[in-house]
């Protein structure tokens, strides 16, 4: 029997026009970087030498052949992604601001991404592994919000444990209200959840992250992390919450942060191959720093899937961090 495939992402791949300076007429200027926030925490999990596969739909044309070629060089498998010929792949242009954070504008109407259908799915992948994750811009639109669903059923009726992250991008919603009900309805699905601290009390209405926390809890799943930027992440569950500090860095570009760090999550608890009830605080504390420390570097270069570091790296930085602390 072949082995199972660790994680399976579903969403959107698209490409990261990111600012990277001025002409010499003082113009922007936008670098081509894959990504799309499933295929960043695959990135991840590929690196540390996990098994993953990617599904979702690009267009038949220049950004989805390269998106392809990206993951494929990544190492994650391609083979459920579906290049349709009548839909252009999705771009995102990204303008970074002085602390690295980011204003976006889509060009997605519609991107290939939200014209994946139920009958293109590979059920046998999606039955077959360990984790499935999942985010909300793959429920924006129809057919792909109806495929999300029936995939993540699927997912879970096999066994899998079932991760979501939801992103809030206004442009890509018809309003704020609509946005919030569509994201709230499948966290009753969800094992493991990680939010960003904006769009925690976006989907509570809570007035702190703690609340949101136990709000979201109580929706369904067993883990909730909240991420808080430079302070670190708020990691909860149902017996216990706490804030693991980030560690210290100078952020040039956060594309991708709150993905590597989702990604360096997902491997420590593949490592420990326990059911996340019954993890004990120390090991969920143990994911979230590696999940702090993949995020940490990512946010040192530009661009989603080609900042995202590798085992070696991650590790070297982990050890360089603890000797400074001793």
């Amino acid at each position: 029997m072949e082995e199972k495939v660790d994680i399976v992402a579903l969403g959107e791949l698209l490409i990261d026009f990111t600012e990277a300076g001025h002409s010499q007429d003082g113009r922007k200027l936008f670098e081509q970087n894959p990504g799309g926030a499933p295929a960043n925490l695959l990135t991840v999990a590929s690196h540390f030498g996990y098994r993953t596969s990617f599904i979702g739909k690009v267009g038949n044309d220049m950004h989805g052949k390269f998106l392809k070629k990206t993951l494929q060089k990544e190492g994650i498998n391609t083979d459920a992604i579906v290049e349709d010929p009548g839909y252009f792949t999705t771009l995102a242009f990204v303008e970074i601001g002085e602390n690295g954070e980011r204003n976006f504008s889509f060009a997605r109407k519609p991107g290939a991404d939200t014209q994946l259908k139920k009958e293109e799915l590979d059920q046998t992948l999606i039955s077959g592994c360990r984790i499935f994750h999942f985010g909300s811009l793959s429920l924006t639109d129809e057919p792909a919000e109806s495929t999300t669903i029936e995939a993540v059923k699927m997912a879970k009726a096999a066994g899998a444990l079932i991760s979501y992250d939801p992103n809030y991008r206004p442009s890509l919603w018809k309003n704020k209200e609509h946005a919030v009900k569509k994201m709230r309805s499948v966290i009753e699905l969800v094992d493991v959840m990680k939010v960003s601290d904006e769009e925690s009390t976006l989907l509570t209405e809570a007035k702190s992250y703690e609340q949101a926390a136990d709000q979201l809890l109580a929706m369904g799943p067993k883990l909730v992390a909240i991420t808080l930027g430079e302070q670190g992440v708020l990691m909860a569950t149902k017996s216990r919450k706490e804030i693991i500090k980030a560690f210290q860095i100078h952020a040039v570009d956060t594309t991708g942060a709150g993905d590597s760090f989702w990604g360096g999550v997902l491997c420590s608890l593949l490592s420990m191959n326990k059911n996340v009830e019954k993890m004990e605080w120390e090991e969920i504390k143990k994911c979230a720093v590696l999940g702090n420390a993949v995020a940490g570097l990512c946010v040192q270069k530009r661009g989603g899937i080609p900042a995202i570091p590798t085992k070696e790296a991650v590790f070297e930085f982990m050890f360089k961090k603890l000797i400074r602390c001793l």
